[in-house]
């Protein structure tokens, strides 16, 4: 008696609002009609009918959904990170600001490879790349960095943020008017150990590029080399008593590390130039050889052990 009154109420008739166990199918059947206010699911997600949503609402929950969805190797491509969540839909909101930060970086950085090279009589000091090291590679990487930031993606904005400080403070120590730089034998020394670090904070940032692409394991691998080259450049020239050899040594590590860059400045412009096609959808792609699926992030091994407890 308490189940009739629970289905069809105290006057006997059908209750459509009450919840019951059975599938809507069963109450149709019960009722011979479809109710309309009944939830209906299926896979988990509510049914979209047009006669109760409006189209604004149905995208959101196709979205919600996860419909619309952007491929990881595409993200990596775009972001130069591996895909990760973030709260909200800043994403959809703004452009991307990784190509503007990589543009700076390769504006300060190709030339000065060529002049560190010597190529056509280029002055082998940089002095003639300070104004680029300032707009190009120190403000771009910063702004670029900041809005990587925003968009809550770690590893570009760290990255663009400290070779933009690393561009500022090039530009700074080349430039003559602040006096950084010393006849004397201390300051080639002490100004080595800035690139000695700098090869160090570009090895870590090698180790984290295996789970990006190739083309960012070349980048980072002859930035190592390359900052290397010229600490020992510089120490070559910080002997007090620096024969001829030892300028001449200097002089090689300085072509040297022109060189490694220069491979760093073309794979760099690679990247930029996918990122680009990428931007306008261009009808063909080039590769940047997603290499993020050889490392599986520490996340999914989390879930696999949490995975393998849950069964045992």
């Amino acid at each position: 008696m308490a189940d009739r009154e629970r289905d069809y109420g105290p006057t006997g008739s059908f209750n459509p609002t009450y919840p019951t166990g059975g599938s809507q199918t069963d109450e149709g059947n019960r009722t011979g009609g479809f109710n309309p206010n009944y939830p209906t699911t299926n896979g988990g997600h509510a049914h979209l009918d047009h006669n109760n949503h409006d189209p604004d609402s149905a995208l959101r929950k196709i979205r919600t959904a996860g419909s619309i969805t952007i491929t990881p190797e595409l993200f990596e491509k775009i972001y130069l990170s591996p895909q990760n969540n973030v709260k909200g839909d800043l994403r959809r909101t703004f452009g991307n600001p990784t190509p503007v930060a990589l543009l700076g970086f390769l504006l300060a950085l190709s030339p000065l490879s060529c002049d560190l090279m010597g190529w056509r009589g280029a002055g082998q000091t940089g002095l003639a790349s300070i104004g680029p090291m300032y707009f190009m590679g120190g403000l771009l990487m910063m702004v670029g960095g900041v809005l990587e930031f925003v968009l809550g993606n770690t590893f570009p904005f760290v990255v663009f943020t400290s070779f933009g400080g690393f561009w500022l403070s090039l530009a700074t120590t080349l430039n003559a008017t602040y006096g950084a730089q010393s006849t004397s034998a201390a300051f080639p020394q002490s100004f080595a150990y800035f690139f000695i670090f700098m090869g160090l904070l570009c090895l870590i940032y090698l180790i984290a590029s295996f789970r990006t692409n190739l083309c960012f394991v070349l980048i980072f691998s002859t930035l190592v080399i390359a900052f290397c080259l010229l600490a020992a450049a510089y120490w070559y020239m910080a002997k007090e008593t620096a024969t001829p050899a030892d300028m001449t040594k200097a002089l090689k590590c300085e072509i040297a590390a022109g060189a490694f860059l220069f491979v760093t400045c073309m794979s760099g412009w690679w990247i930029f130039f996918a990122q680009m096609l990428a931007s306008v959808d261009f009808p063909f792609q080039v590769p940047v050889f997603d290499i993020s699926h050889l490392i599986k992030p520490g996340s999914a091994k989390v879930s696999e052990e949490k995975g393998d407890r849950y069964n045992a």
